[in-house]
């Protein structure tokens, strides 16, 4: 273990070196925290603590082959899972006695377009199958390395079902830099604010506010963070953007960077993305030897460079102060605000975090002009956007539309039929029914940050409901006691109810609980988590009340009778036994 200590590593961001380390020993042991501390200058609690917070670092070994399937309703078969534990004699989130395999759960992966899938010794396996879990058993047995596999198993395609501005072509690299040589950081910025560009992520914060605010707060030092830790179940357009526009993407940051007056930033890539590290890196090389990142950026007298950090299994990440966090080699905890980032973020300096699709659309804004933006879209939600489709479909895919689109639309385009309900925005988002589908994507009715689920009328919604509420039990940072119990809470009430063994007393507990995990909370998960629950007994009442143990039945506890078998062992029966 020394010897990996001691070898420089690509970068000494502790994120990548724990990634480094785990992948070479498959667990990180109380040695290698110390030495890692001392090799990073870190106190050993920072570095442990990190080691604990994300989930896809361990502190007792793994298998040679780590295996984590994919629980969400749209990637997930945990059929496929118990299948390969059968056929390995191993158990679920268990290591088998000769340490080869290790199989275990894991959130979505954002391969929602895919079927079921998995992760391999962090590698992306997609559409498993029946045949394909047992050629994976037969080469797990045989210890045929990963490398050797079948490369079509991890072959992943964008599947790109309709284009509109973002995604009709990629921008040439360089051609927005050059679009703005000579104009001013002031000119720049209203051609962004004149554009009506919003935040992609969901909130809809205006981009031209969010990057005046951190250009005019005081300081010597900014940062520009992309944030590609697109969590959210059922969420992948990222992936896409980050696959076939990386140069636009880079693009949009570095004129970001310009307009505010920062040197450096920060693309922040969520774990299970870390299979597209190499080919980004790739890409920022090219633009520094190209002249469009580094010092002297086009002979503009502007510097500025990307770096990228890989995150590690942390939903919470997606938060944005969380994210700057784990930029800062810190657990993935929520700051309390304000401030905000614009104002105090990385480094307690101002920073502008803007997503991937967001930065995407900037991009073009300082190209084509805003004109070229704002005439798609609705009076209050300019441009288009980009929505993950997936589920019970026959085309799951990436479709672009202009803001406005109907939700029966997209359903249409998709070929989903007999819907029973539809998931915008991911399990944080809004669960809809057929009554809704009239609606309409944009800020004004149904914001989304992209994830678009359909469940037809085979599915137990319930069970759906089920799979969101357990996501949030699990993906709860632990900082603040209304999350961290309350999604505990929340998740054993629904169990019960679903189980066929909840009351309307039960009910009305899940809708108490709700109301004071979402007023509670410290930041937007818990705020988030209790949405499922709610809308489920909202627009699906029905579905709850049949699942009841009785309608009347109210549950009552009689102290008196329970100390009966207390009263037989001693022999008493007389007054003072009883209440």
């Amino acid at each position: 273990m020394r010897r990996l200590i001691m070898t420089p590593y690509s970068s000494e961001h502790l994120l990548h070196v724990l990634h480094a380390h785990q992948q070479r020993f498959h667990y990180i042991s109380d040695q290698a925290i110390c030495e890692i501390a001392t090799r990073l200058h870190l106190p050993r609690a920072q570095v442990e603590a990190v080691t604990e917070f994300y989930a896809f670092f361990h502190r007792s070994p793994r298998g040679r082959f780590d295996i984590l399937f994919s629980n969400c309703t749209s990637c997930g078969n945990l059929t496929l899972m118990q299948q390969l534990c059968d056929r390995l004699n191993v158990c679920m989130d268990q290591t088998s006695s000769d340490g080869l395999i290790s199989i275990s759960q894991t959130s979505c992966i954002g391969m929602c377009d895919h079927g079921a899938s998995a992760l391999i010794n962090g590698l992306t396996v997609t559409s498993l199958s029946e045949q394909i879990i047992e050629e994976m058993g037969n080469l797990i047995e045989s210890e045929t390395p990963v490398s050797a596999w079948p490369t079509s198993w991890f072959q992943i395609g964008n599947n790109i079902r309709k284009e509109g501005l973002l995604l009709t072509e990629a921008l040439e690299p360089g051609a927005a830099l050059k679009a703005i040589a000579g104009r001013s950081s002031d000119e720049i910025l209203n051609e962004i604010t004149a554009s009506g560009l919003k935040g992609r992520g969901g909130a809809g914060f205006s981009t031209g506010l969010k990057w005046k605010l951190c250009r005019d707060a005081a300081s010597d030092s900014r940062y520009v963070v992309c944030n590609a830790d697109e969590g959210e179940p059922g969420t992948f357009k990222d992936r896409i953007l980050l696959n076939s526009h990386a140069d636009t993407l880079f693009e949009g940051m570095t004129v970001c960077g310009k307009v505010i007056g920062a040197s450096q930033g920060y693309l922040y890539l969520r774990g299970e993305y870390r299979y597209m590290l190499d080919a980004l890196l790739t890409t920022l090389q090219n633009r520094r030897e190209a002249g469009l990142l580094g010092n002297n950026v086009l002979g503009s007298g502007f510097d500025f460079d990307i770096a990228v950090v890989v995150g590690a299994g942390a939903y919470i990440c997606g938060e944005e102060s969380a994210l700057i966090e784990s930029i800062e080699e810190k657990p993935g905890i929520p700051r309390i605000r304000p401030p905000f980032p614009v104002t105090s973020g990385l480094w307690g300096k101002p920073t502008v975090v803007n997503n991937v699709e967001t930065l995407v659309a900037a991009a073009g804004i300082v190209l084509h002009g805003h004109h070229w933006f704002e005439t798609s879209g609705t009076w209050q939600s300019k441009g288009s956007k980009l929505l993950s489709v997936s589920g019970d479909c026959a085309r799951a895919g990436i479709y672009e539309y202009p803001f406005g689109v109907t939700v029966a639309q997209i359903l249409e385009d998709a070929g989903a039929e007999d819907v029973q309900a539809v998931q915008i925005g991911g399990p944080a988002g809004r669960l809809i029914g057929a009554e809704s589908f009239t609606n309409h994507i944009a800020f004004e009715d149904i914001a989304t940050g992209g994830s678009f689920m359909i469940f037809d009328t085979s599915r137990d919604l319930l069970a759906v409901i089920g799979n969101f509420t357990h996501f949030f039990d699990h993906e709860s940072c632990g900082f603040c006691t209304p999350c961290r119990v309350g999604t505990t809470l929340l998740k054993n009430g629904l169990d019960k109810v679903c189980s066929g063994h909840g009351t309307a007393h039960d009910i009305d507990e899940l809708q108490r609980t709700a109301a004071l995990v979402s007023r509670r909370s410290h930041c937007g998960l818990g705020m988030t988590a209790p949405n499922p629950i709610r809308d489920g007994l909202k627009v699906f009442p029905q579905l709850f009340e049949a699942r009841l143990l009785h309608q009347e039945m109210e549950p009552e506890f009689n102290l008196d009778a329970s100390l009966e078998e207390a009263r037989s062992l001693t022999n008493r029966d007389d007054a003072e036994a009883h209440l």
